[in-house]
């Protein structure tokens, strides 16, 4: 069994908000590159959300809840980031980098 460090963090959660992990050698299997895509949706995203809160900030008349909803969907896309920020962060720190 491999240690916990060694898992690959996926960008997704359990039940509970628990986080689930994938052990596997194989950075070309369907569960990694399910991951893989996920992110980059994930990341897609919260792209998308940068621009549309720069736009509400530079509004003079923005929606409070247009404003307080696009809060609350930056802070999701936040998490989802710093999530695929760790798991990647700990992939490369697994990574042999001879190989």
């Amino acid at each position: 069994m491999k240690p916990q460090n060694e898992f690959r963090l996926l960008p997704w959660t359990g039940p509970g908000g628990k986080p689930c992990y994938l052990s596997t050698d194989d950075r070309d299997g369907y569960m990694s590159r399910l991951a893989d895509n996920i992110e980059s949706v994930q990341l897609g995203s919260a792209t998308d959300l940068v621009e549309r809160a720069t736009e509400l900030i530079d509004s003079q008349d923005a929606d409070p809840d247009d404003i307080r909803r696009t809060l609350t969907e930056l802070t999701a896309a936040l998490q989802d980031v710093l999530r695929v920020a760790t798991s990647r962060g700990h992939l490369l720190a697994t990574s042999d980098p001879y190989s």
